[in-house]
């Protein structure tokens, strides 16, 4: 059968130029520096990551493939090729749930695409400015094409918009590093296109290692895979969005979710309306669900000096999905009681608290956890994406204690400022890198504009 040639959809032409155009377009201070917050605490995801199950096992996995020596696997000593790095530091970022996220595109943005990001721009030999553009375009693809399939719904029945929507992600990133012109660009993107895949499976991954893959690793992959094989000269197809079969087509679930997708919204408000700057970073190194929770927590023992002594019953209530989510659950990081056992004794929720499984035996921690119930709340699940939570403390001298979480700490409603994330991402990467070596990572990003090559910054992602 003879292939025909096509017209190309104004919805294609407009986003392969804007692709083309994204590193040599200057972005407002704002998204400079919120794209600065969301590398810096990706990249202190995938140094904490390294030392976790599924950071070990995409590293060992990586260290078996080889490949041209171009770019690091974060936390290692491994220099391999831009599509194995890619892989690997894309696992490291989500080895558990410290990235970041953007909530009314159900993604997890920074794990796939700054990992693809900084694949490429040790590739090409870029410089701090032309990756910082990248990243933002990233985001920018990302959730818009997680709006166009109607996200919320489409993840619904069975697909991973957290796999599949990043992938575009990274692959515009990919192809801005590489310099590609809009022709290519649309290249790339079909071959985005033809890896997009995912399914909402990923939610029975006990071990979180399957799951670092569908959110951080293969995005990031297939990004940097469709990016790289273009740049090398593969042509492919030139509008997959539009035209017999296209994605859109292959993707139409109006039967089942009552919408149709809306190729529209690929383009709506882009160079106006800045996704990194609706993008969540986490204050608390644990399960989404368990923020809120945790910053109720924190208020009350702030303000009313409780002692753990002192508690008859704690109460949380979030949405149905977040507590079926985070109830009882085998993993410290994603468990509702255990990490709000440990602020009461702690008062606090540190990452090292956050992944020791050995303490979830704990005397003091399992006699708090027994008194500590959660509740799916039917208003709260109406309020999603937005995520609430609520705890209420039963004293055993009658007093009732509550505290309602309308805007988490690191939400786009509840920012934190760039102290605050230099704080977390600097005693994220100290244990593995040391006082002096992870203040300098944090001012390398901070200043990235003066990065001439991040090759530069290699030494400082290496143990």
């Amino acid at each position: 059968m003879k292939a025909t040639k096509t017209a190309i959809s104004p919805v294609m032409n407009q986003l392969a130029a804007y692709i083309a155009r994204a590193p040599k377009k200057a972005l407002p201070k704002s998204v400079i520096e919120a794209t600065k917050h969301h590398v810096l605490d990706t990249i202190a995801a995938m140094i904490s990551g390294a030392d976790l199950a599924p950071g070990r096992m995409a590293i060992s996995y990586t260290r078996t493939l080889g490949g041209k020596h171009e770019c690091t696997v974060v936390g290692s000593r491994i220099v391999t090729s831009a599509v194995n790095a890619a892989l690997a530091n894309g696992m490291l970022a989500h080895a558990d749930e410290t990235d970041d996220s953007h909530a009314a595109s159900l993604t997890h943005p920074g794990c796939g695409i700054i990992a693809a990001a900084l694949a490429m721009a040790e590739r090409e030999q870029r410089d701090g400015t032309a990756f910082l553009r990248a990243v933002a375009l990233g985001y920018d693809v990302s959730a818009r094409l997680s709006f166009a399939l109607h996200g919320e719904a489409f993840r619904s029945i069975g697909h991973s918009t957290h796999s599949m929507a990043p992938t575009f992600g990274a692959a515009a990133a990919g192809a801005a590093l590489a310099q590609l012109d809009a022709g290519r660009v649309q290249h790339v993107l079909s071959y985005a296109a033809q890896q997009a895949s995912g399914m909402s499976c990923y939610t029975r991954d006990l071990d979180h290692v399957e799951k670092a893959f569908d959110f951080g690793g293969m995005p990031a992959r297939n990004g940097v895979a469709a990016a790289t094989m273009v740049a090398s000269g593969c042509s492919g197809v030139q509008d997959v969005f539009s035209g017999e079969r296209n994605f859109f087509v292959a993707f139409d679930e109006r039967r089942r979710i009552g919408k149709a997708p809306a190729p529209r919204h690929l383009v709506r408000d882009l160079g106006h309306t800045y996704e990194i700057l609706n993008t969540n970073i986490k204050r608390w190194s644990v399960g989404s669900p368990i923020q809120a929770p945790l910053d109720s927590l924190s208020a009350l023992l702030r303000a009313e000096q409780i002692k753990p002594s002192e508690i008859e019953k704690l109460t949380v209530r979030v949405s149905h999905l977040g507590a079926n989510t985070t109830d009882n659950r085998d993993m410290p990081d994603i468990c509702m009681q255990y990490m709000c056992a440990v602020m009461l004794l702690d008062g606090t929720a540190t990452f090292a608290a956050a992944h020791d499984v050995r303490r979830m035996k704990d005397r003091k921690v399992r006699a708090l956890w027994e008194r500590i119930e959660v509740r799916g709340d039917d208003e709260l699940q109406r309020l999603l994406p937005e995520r609430h939570g609520i705890v209420e403390i039963l004293l055993k001298n009658g007093r009732m204690l509550r505290h309602h979480t309308r805007a988490v700490r690191g939400t786009t409603r509840n920012p934190m400022n760039r102290a605050e994330v230099d704080e977390k991402c600097y005693h994220l990467v100290l244990p593995a890198l040391g006082r002096r070596r992870a203040r300098a990572l944090c001012d390398a990003v901070w200043n990235l504009e003066g990065v001439s090559d991040m090759r530069r910054v290699r030494t400082l992602l290496q143990p």
